[in-house]
């Protein structure tokens, strides 16, 4: 929710690095496939560095699908031209100050940290807990259950705020509470609501 819906990154990504959509995407998920994990998981918690993922889906581009590319510095061009959303940042600033518990719960690589660090800034946030850090991802329950303890809530006092219904199928079954993001004025309404009911928040 702090960077552009990731389709509309996938799309600017493939075309950035002339490769078609629908391969680059098969290709991550053949080798999250290898690793026993999802498109991301291998690097986001880390099971191998970026630069061997970004080979291996080199290999399966050009073994499987035909297609050569060069997907080096994949984050570092991941992220060119990517903004902050600037309306959910000042959201989560509003929350904070009526005295919500805002935390970042993030499924991100070691090396697409300092990305992250420029778009928003550590301020922002009580609490940060990063896949790579920890090693666990969302949607596993571990996750949770640590972001909740780091907190100091109950996994029903938590609620958590995420584009991907995959999470937030995870964060219920976790034992949270949960809003799926479409846009930053929607979830925030539905953020205000539980605030509003004085459930105390990490989102």
């Amino acid at each position: 929710m702090l960077t552009p819906p990731v389709d509309v990154t996938f799309t600017q990504f493939a075309d950035r690095v002339g490769v078609p959509l629908w391969a680059l995407k098969e290709s991550m998920r053949l080798v999250g496939e290898k690793y026993g994990t999802d498109s991301m998981g291998a690097i986001d918690i880390p099971l191998i560095d970026e630069a061997t993922w970004s080979g291996e889906l080199e290999d399966v581009l050009g073994g499987t699908f035909g297609v050569v590319a060069d997907l080096q510095h994949f984050g570092d061009r991941w992220f060119a031209g990517r903004s902050a959303n600037q309306a959910w940042t000042a959201h989560l600033d509003g929350f904070r100050a009526r005295g919500a518990f805002v935390g970042l719960l993030s499924n991100l690589p070691p090396s697409w940290e300092r990305h992250r660090r420029f778009m928003i800034d550590d301020s922002h946030f009580d609490g940060i807990v990063l896949s790579h850090a920890v090693g666990s991802r969302k949607p596993d329950p571990e996750i949770f259950e640590l972001a909740a303890k780091r907190a100091g809530l109950e996994p029903h006092q938590c609620v958590l705020v995420d584009d991907m219904e995959k999470n937030v199928t995870g964060a219920v079954a976790a034992g949270w509470q949960a809003v799926h993001f479409h846009d930053a004025d929607q979830a925030a309404r539905q953020v205000s609501r539980l605030l509003a009911a004085a459930v105390p928040l990490a989102g």
